[in-house]
């Protein structure tokens, strides 16, 4: 009774110490809200576990004892634990209500709220349901981001298999596993919210698939940034309209699949699918069934295999694992069941599979705590948490490359590493067959990377990296080398064939190698096919072949089937190609620069007959009109280039036109009535440095006559007078386009979209210069993945655009919203790459990026869209009858041309007309070498076309111009002297006549151009620089902001003066709100955990105190004692040295205490806080020191002032020890830039340069009147230069000897003058010894300044020397910190142990639920297995009956018959059906004649089992009906070609009448269109022709008599002008005469001039000196005086004195007599 009374206390002081309102309500961190309710939480649910087992313990020592006893204490129980439910009951309530309104538990009103009433059956979740869910029922902790995503990932599981348990019964849709994306997977985000996508693939079953309905239509009601979305739709195979083909589907793969393997024993197919699903199928091609798959297994699978010898084994070869799937069957059913395979080390060694420690329990417990295993610190559970603990718990291990089977169903393996194992799929056991490591290695396998094996009658053939191939020979673990074969090229794929007599070897340059056992032993090669991916492929406009190009260099002549004709190794890289449709050859562009003309006539042979370089850049457009004149070139380059394309012009390039930017796309048209040809270029602007263009540029060229003399200029640039141009813009960059009759089609890669424009008719208004808006016309959606590109069919009805997504879609060009698609290539391998129709626009030609394949398609019409047909078919018809004559012209021109590179053939009429046309063609600038090979390559430095028409310009000009040239030069020098002695001249002319500089300047506008240019340049360069300097300043304000403004005590440092010591503070930031907010709140949470230990102490202490007070005086002085040991005891396990310093916090937790994490939290923010006080107490210390520093400084920079001065006096020259702060001491001045520290020149602005002139000017000012100070200059003139000096400068004064001294020698002195040098010297000798006393005072004081400093100095040394008690400190805080490591790592290694509790209980509950399958399909295998055994048991019984019952058959059969028959009867295996049917079934001998077998009998046993025996009658008779009936059909057949013949004659009679009237209507027009002058007209009108020829000689002889009496006035008038020039001449050198006398008698003037003012100033020099000299005289007499008064006044003071003396003797004389 009394132990649960004190458990009821015990229960209801845990309530209320835990009760909410023992705590501040204010604390809203994450530690008052999460940490401290999980603790509790944690603590309660140990409490409960406890409380749990000790329950359970009770229960069952109750359940021993009898009934009696057991219900007497049960009912104590009972009302015991009633009392303490409903007291936990009463603090719950309270807890409700104190708690906070924020995280009160949501009503399911108001998660729903919003959806009205929800049911289990209509609710759906919806992302309005399930945010609402998170906001209401979840809360997210800032610090626990690991528990966020784990229950994130739990709802995710949870929500997706209950979607799809709802599929499995309802939709059968197959739902795969979500992929997170977001900052909650993301872990490297950290400053980010916790967001995430989860994104779930689905597909519908099989054979239904999704279909998208995009809204890319311009012409319905979604706006354009609407355009993208759409509709999807599940649809069936076979029901799409549009698919243009009808095969088998035998899979699902959303993308493609990565391998295929096919069963030797069974209609069975392997299969793998790629990305997202990566799905293991086998299907029954037979039946086009699956028979099972096993999705998400094989992601990076590169090979799958069956086992020849079972087909229920399959080998999945992957780029690290190798994995073994066996089919596991039960009737119909078959699942696919994985075993995979543990290969060794990449050293050899097996490696047993890692078990982290923390799987096994041990009873001792390591140092730093349990060890939890990788998945437990990650926080990862599941598959993730075993894939990590795979991928770090084990060794690396070797890289399988090739798998096979052998005969007795195990497997070799061959490794990147070199390795070849033996695998056992059934015990799952690995041997080491060849180890390259080892030393007794077979030397010709140590490089071998077996990239492929097969199994043949002789051994192993292997594939190593190179072109080697081995045959080994294998028993046991014994490996012998029988056979090795050198091949041409690397071979990467070997197979066998179905008998195994055959081995076929491929490699991916194209050889195909065969080996026949049966014939020999050698490979041969049986197949040599051109390899790479194609750069471009096209018709040939004259026949039915195809024209590859390939990456490699290589060209290649194909027919139609695919056979190669015909190749050319170009020997270059190449970039484009086009085929011209007047000849047989094609164009080809390299990536130098050049293009390439090839030969195409010889198919076995092309050749290379010209080549022209045109750029440094790749050739990337080549292009040709529809009629064959002219060859367009484009590419990264503002220059097209136009060729002329016929052979007989040898393929000279005519000229070349700039467009605004690089050319993206080229296109022509060809305008038959009016005789032009259009070329529109896409062009990405003036900048160039975008790959869309807005600018479309149209040149419209005339179809003949463009290479006349008016045509180019002489430059080879086209002139605009010829062809005109027109410049457009559209408002999105366009990618690709192309020219249509008056329309543009575009693609635009932003807007996903397909364009068509319309160009404007009247465009003559505009200049070449103006750009026209474009808008476009029609807008529909293009290609998912672009970029796409376009091209025309050559009747212009069909439109075909490709993109990177594989693509091709053809439509109309009238209608573009209806096509047709077809994917033709991968976009996994970057879709097409080019596309080409055909010259009946039947067939189109598709070439990929990466895949290496070429398609050709061939288009299906309709019966109602026949018509269309039927003009492409008319339309290449009339274009190659229009074009039949200049081919019959132009073809054997090209047929004649030479080899590139050799001289045409000697003697014949035509290798001289193609020399002479050699010598005369000066556009053609390429030059014939003799090696083929230097000429394909195009060196960087080669000239291009442009390039050397210029230079041969210059040379032509040079050699034409040369003497006008010197000409000129020499009258520029002569003028440029003239100049040059006319800015002389202009030096020495006064200044009214004076130039200015830029007054000789002869071309002023140039100049200023020049410097405007300059002004440009220099604004760009000062705002760059500008720019960059507020770049800077931003950084800088960003860094100081952040770095350095937010310190409270900035890093320095403090240095002794005479030692190496030096003292570092701590830099510390202010502490936040958070921080200071979690320090008080744990401070008063430790305030009221003390105080309640403290009364619980008290009264405990109340009850022993009588106790203590009989206690003697011994034994107070053993508790004293006790007490001073308790607290050396208590610092000691404090563990650290803070308490010694007196930073130690009260509140801080015994190091013995510390249980549960919410104390170890709040241990840490306590630690935190005394490692804070501790750096900022030595701070404040040294920021002390510091000053003190700093003040030291300024005493020693005064007294060195000081000691300066002396040494200045005292003419010293010794260099004074003066410190100073380092930059490390005053980091502040890291943060300014004096001007010493800048080397470059400053720059000022005109401005500054004005300011700073006027300081100068004012300088100048202030010294000029300081240097003429009147007074000082009156006051030395009073003084006669000699003034009074300070005693400070007694060391300068000097005594002036007297002037005799210098004038007279000794011998002539008088007596005064004696008298007077007497009194000089004593003067000086008494200034000697003033000197020297002043001399040594100064010394004496500058000793004193000098120790003063270095006492000062040493004494801060000192100080310095104390403040080296940081060592403790750093101590101290070292404590602290590693206390904190150890608090922080026990948190961790509690929270991986809850994590790791977690992951127990996922792997628990999957192996329940893998449990439960299993269960459940044992009982479904026990309820078939009971089906066969009631058959079997049925079975038995009816044959037991026919056993009892099979004598009583026979009873009148002797005895010996019936066991002979019964023993018959019991050895039959259910035969009887077959034997009956057997014997049903008689073979019969027939002789029939030849002829009358209509079996194919190609084997040696003919199999007639679907043959049907016929009389010959029957035969005959209806061989004879289907005769006559043929009769009447051909009869009828020719009847029709009869007339269809005719009607055809007629048909084309009747066109070509019509084209010749339209021929004759165009020429009558033309002539009516030709304008003509009215001297023409007047010709053509006039008939008597002689008299208009008299008339204009009689108007031409009086025009030369007019002539003639103009001239001779005209002479007459210039002979006038002449005279009255020479009289002004004759007036001008009289006038040069005068003026030179004027200038004599000037310079006469001039000089009588200065001769008077000469004499004058002598006669005033003189007055001044006699007044001079009486103003010395009478100073010289004053002085006197003065001198005079001076020494009588000396005396008279001396005799003072004396008299004094006499009268008043001192004080001192009498001591001394005393």
């Amino acid at each position: 009774m009394q132990g649960a009374i004190a458990k009821v206390y015990m229960v209801v002081a845990a309530a209320i110490l835990n009760h909410p309102l023992l705590f501040p309500q204010e604390n809203t961190t994450f530690l008052d809200q999460d940490e401290e309710l999980i603790a509790r939480m944690r603590e309660h649910e140990v409490r409960l576990e406890v409380e749990q087992v000790r329950l359970e313990r009770e229960l069952s020592q109750l359940d021993s004892k009898q009934e009696e006893t057991r219900s007497e204490g049960g009912y104590s129980w009972y009302f015991w634990s009633t009392v303490s439910f409903i007291i936990f009951f009463i603090i719950e309530m309270c807890r409700m209500d104190v708690s906070e309104t924020d995280i009160r538990p949501a009503e399911d009103e108001d998660i729903f709220s919003e959806s009205g009433s929800i049911t289990v059956k209509t609710m759906v979740l919806d992302k309005d349901i399930l945010r609402n869910f998170c906001d209401k029922c979840t809360y997210t902790s800032a610090h626990e981001n690991g528990k966020v995503r784990e229950f994130v990932e739990g709802l995710a599981d949870d929500l997706l298999e209950s979607l799809r348990s709802v599929c499995d019964r309802e939709a059968d849709m197959e739902v795969g596993d979500f992929v997170g994306i977001g900052s909650m997977f993301e872990f490297w985000k950290v400053c980010k919210p916790l967001m995430c996508d989860l994104l779930v693939p689905f597909s519908p079953p099989e054979p239904y698939s999704f279909h998208f309905h995009l809204w890319c239509s311009s012409s319905s009601d979604i706006p354009p940034d609407m355009q993208g979305c759409g509709k999807i739709k599940v649809t069936k195979l076979g029901e799409n309209e549009d698919c243009l083909c009808d095969s088998a589907n035998l899979g699902t793969a959303q993308l493609d699949y990565t391998s295929l393997t096919l069963s030797h024993g069974g209609p069975y197919l392997g299969c793998c699918s790629s990305f997202p699903d990566h799905t293991i199928t086998v299907w029954n091609w037979e039946n086009a069934e699956p028979i099972c798959k096993q999705p998400q297994a094989g992601k990076d699978v590169i090979s799958l295999v069956f086992n020849p010898l079972n087909w229920l084994q399959l080998c999945a070869l992957d780029t690290t694992s190798l994995t073994v799937w066996n089919i596991e069957k039960s009737a119909d059913h078959h699942v696919l069941k994985s075993s995979v395979i543990e290969l060794p080390a990449t050293d050899g060694s097996f490696v047993e599979k890692l078990v982290h420690t923390s799987h096994s329990v041990s009873d001792e417990l390591p140092y730093f705590g349990p060890e939890m295993p990788p998945s437990a610190i990650s926080g990862l559970k599941g598959d993730k948490a075993e894939s990590i603990v795979a991928k770090l718990c084990s060794k690396a291990r070797l890289t399988p490359t090739a798998i096979c089977w052998t005969a007795t169903s195990e497997l070799y393996v061959g490794c990147a590493q070199g390795f070849l194992l033996l695998v056992d799929p059934e015990s799952l056991s690995v041997s080491v067959l060849f180890n390259p490591t080892t030393t007794d290695a077979i030397p010709e396998l140590r490089q071998s990377k077996f990239q492929g094996l097969t199994l043949s009658k002789n051994g192993l053939i292997t594939i190593e990296k190179g072109s080697v191939v081995h045959c080994l020979q294998i028993k046991g673990t014994q490996i012998n080398i029988a056979k090795t074969w050198k091949l041409e090229a690397p071979v990467t794929t070997v197979k066998f064939s179905p008998d195994y007599e055959s081995l076929l070897l491929a490699s991916n340059s194209g050889q195909i190698y065969l080996l026949s056992s049966t014939q020999s032993d050698k490979i041969r090669k049986v197949l040599d096919l051109l390899s790479g991916n194609f750069v471009a492929a096209a018709f040939l406009h004259t026949n039915k072949n195809i024209c590859l190009l390939r990456s490699s260099g290589e060209l290649q002549l194909c027919s139609r089937d695919g056979i190669c004709l015909g190749s050319l190794y170009l020997q270059a890289e190449v970039s484009s190609l086009a085929c011209c449709p007047i000849a047989q050859y094609a164009a080809v562009g390299t990536t130098s620069g050049s293009v390439l003309f090839i030969d195409l006539n010889r198919e076995q042979q092309p050749r290379l007959v010209h080549q022209v370089h045109l750029y440094h850049i790749p050739v990337d457009h080549l292009v040709f009109d529809q009629e064959g004149q002219y060859l367009l070139t484009g590419g990264s380059d503002t220059h097209i280039f136009v060729l002329d394309a016929k052979p007989s012009e040898r393929f000279s390039v005519i000229g070349y036109t700039v467009v605004p930017g690089f050319v993206l796309s080229l296109s022509t048209q060809c305008v038959r009535d009016s005789g032009k040809v259009k070329v529109l270029a896409l062009c990405t602007g003036k900048e160039g440095k975008s790959h869309d263009g807005s600018l479309l540029t149209l040149l419209t060229l005339p179809a003949r006559y463009l290479a006349g003399p008016d045509g180019v200029d002489r430059n080879g640039c086209l002139s605009t007078d010829i062809f005109k141009v027109s410049t457009y813009e559209v408002s999105h960059p366009l990618k690709s386009c192309v020219l249509g009759v008056d329309d543009v089609f575009a693609y635009c890669h932003r807007r996903k979209t397909l364009q068509r424009f319309q160009l404007p008719q009247d465009t003559d208004g505009h200049s070449s210069q103006q750009v026209v808006q474009l808008k476009a016309e029609q807008e529909v959606k293009g290609h998912p993945l672009g970029p796409a590109s376009l091209i025309l069919s050559p009747h212009q009805l069909w439109l075909a655009s490709v993109g990177r997504d594989g693509l091709l879609r053809i439509r109309e060009t009238a209608s573009m919203e209806r096509y047709i698609e077809l994917q033709c290539h991968s976009c996994r391998l970057g879709g097409i790459r080019s596309v080409s129709f055909s010259a009946d626009s039947q067939t189109l030609l598709t070439a990929g990026f990466q895949d290496g394949s070429l398609v050709c398609t061939n288009l299906r019409i309709k019966c109602k869209d026949r018509g269309k047909d039927d003009k492409a078919t008319w339309y290449s018809q009339f274009m190659a009858n229009s074009l039949k004559n200049i081919f019959n012209t132009e073809n054997p021109v090209l047929i004649g041309f030479p080899d590139w590179g050799q001289e045409p053939p000697a003697g014949t009429e035509k290798s001289r007309d193609i020399v002479v046309s050699n010598e005369m063609e000066t556009l053609n600038v390429t030059e014939h070498n003799n090696s083929y090979n230097s000429l394909l390559f195009t060196p960087p430095s080669h000239h291009t076309w442009l390039e050397s028409r210029r230079e041969m310009i210059i040379k032509e000009e040079n050699e034409q111009y040369s003497e006008t040239k010197k000409n000129l030069r020499k009258t520029i020098k002569e003028l440029s002297d003239t100049i040059q002695e006319m800015m002389h001249e202009n030096e020495n002319l006064p200044d009214i006549e004076h130039l200015e500089q830029h007054e000789f300047n002869l071309d002023i506008e140039e100049q200023k151009r020049l410097e405007a240019m300059v002004g440009q340049e220099v604004t760009k360069v000062r705002n760059e620089i500008e720019w960059d300097i507020i770049a800077k300043y931003y950084l800088h304000d960003v860094l100081k902001r952040e770095c350095w403004d937010s310190m409270k005590f900035k890093g320095r440092t403090l240095k002794a003066f005479h030692s190496k010591h030096e003292v570092k503070n701590y830099p510390l930031k202010e502490r936040t709100e958070k921080e200071v907010e979690d320090l008080h709140r744990v401070q008063n949470m430790r305030k009221l955990e003390k105080a309640a230990c403290h009364v619980s102490k008290t009264k405990g202490l109340d009850s022993e105190s009588s106790q203590k007070k009989s206690s003697n005086t011994a034994s107070g002085s053993e508790e004293e004692q006790g007490e001073e040991d308790h607290k050396e005891k208590s610092a000691a396990v404090v563990g650290s040295f803070s308490a010694q310093l007196g930073y130690l916090n009260p509140y801080i937790y015994d190091q013995f205490s510390l249980l549960t994490t919410e104390q170890r939290i709040n241990q840490i923010i306590l630690l935190q806080g005394v490692i804070y006080r501790i750096r900022m107490a030595f701070n404040t210390e040294f920021e002390a020191v510091h000053r003190q520093k700093v003040q030291e400084l300024n005493r020693v920079r005064d007294r060195n002032r000081k000691i300066r001065e002396i040494m200045m006096e005292l003419d010293m020259n010794e260099k004074l020890w003066e410190p100073s702060l380092t930059d490390s001491e005053w980091p502040e001045r890291l943060l300014t830039v004096d001007d010493s520290e800048i080397k470059a020149e400053k720059y000022f602005t005109p401005e500054q340069k004005k300011e700073e002139q006027m300081k100068k000017l004012e300088e100048q000012r202030r010294l000029a009147a300081k240097d003429d100070d009147y007074r000082e200059r009156g006051l030395s003139d009073m003084m006669d230069g000699v003034l009074e000096v300070k005693k400070d400068d007694i060391l300068k004064m000097e005594i002036p000897p007297p002037e005799f001294v210098l004038t007279k020698p000794e011998v002539q002195w008088s007596e005064e003058e004696k008298n007077v040098y007497k009194e000089f010297e004593k003067k000086t000798k008494s200034l000697s010894e003033e000197k020297e006393k002043y001399k040594k005072l100064l010394e004496t004081e500058m000793k004193k300044l000098m120790a003063s400093t270095r006492d000062a100095t040493e004494k801060f040394d000192e100080t310095l020397t104390k403040l080296f008690e940081k060592v403790k400190c750093e101590m101290a805080i070292y404590q602290e910190e590693l206390k904190i490591t150890y608090l922080v790592y026990s948190v961790l290694i509690e929270e991986e142990m809850r994590n790791r509790e977690l992951e127990l209980k996922l792997k628990l509950e999957k192996t329940l639920a893998y449990k439960d399958e299993i269960e459940e399909e044992v009982k479904r295998h026990e309820e078939e297995l009971e089906l066969f055994q009631e058959t079997y048991d049925s079975v038995v019984a009816e044959n037991k009956v026919l056993d009892k019952d099979f004598r009583k058959e026979f009873l009148d059969v002797p005895a010996h018959v019936v066991d002979h028959l019964y023993k018959l009867y019991k050895r039959r295996p259910s035969l009887h059906k077959e034997k009956n049917r057997f014997q049903k079934d008689i073979m019969v001998q027939v002789l029939l004649k030849q002829g009358q077998v209509e079996v194919s009998a190609t084997d040696l046993t003919a199999d007639y089992t679907d043959s049907v025996l016929q009389n010959r009658s029957v035969v005959e008779d209806l061989n004879s009906t289907i005769r006559m009936f043929g009769a009447q059909k051909i009869a009828l057949m020719v009847k029709c070609k009869n007339v269809h013949k005719g009607i055809c004659k007629l048909e084309w009679e009747h066109k070509m009448m019509r084209m010749q009237i339209e021929d004759l209507n165009n020429k009558a027009r033309s002539i009516q269109e030709v304008q003509l002058s009215e001297e023409q007209q007047d010709y053509l009108h006039n008939t008597d022709r002689d008299s208009s020829v008299s008339k204009q000689v009689s108007i031409l002889e009086k025009t030369i008599g007019f002539q003639e009496k103009t001239h001779l006035r005209s002479v007459q008038h210039r002979i006038k002008k002449i005279e009255q020039l020479n009289r002004q001449a004759t007036m001008k050198a009289d006038n040069a005469i005068l003026e030179q006398q004027l200038s004599n008698m000037q310079m006469a003037v001039a000089e009588r001039k200065r001769i008077y003012e000469a004499i004058a100033s002598v006669e005033n020099q003189t007055a001044n000196r006699e007044e001079r000299y009486q103003k010395i005289v009478e100073k010289k007499k004053l002085e006197d005086t003065a001198r005079a008064q001076a020494e009588n006044l000396a005396f008279l003071w001396r005799e003072l004195d004396r008299l004094m003396k006499k009268n008043f003797p001192s004080l001192d004389q009498l001591k001394h007599k005393t």
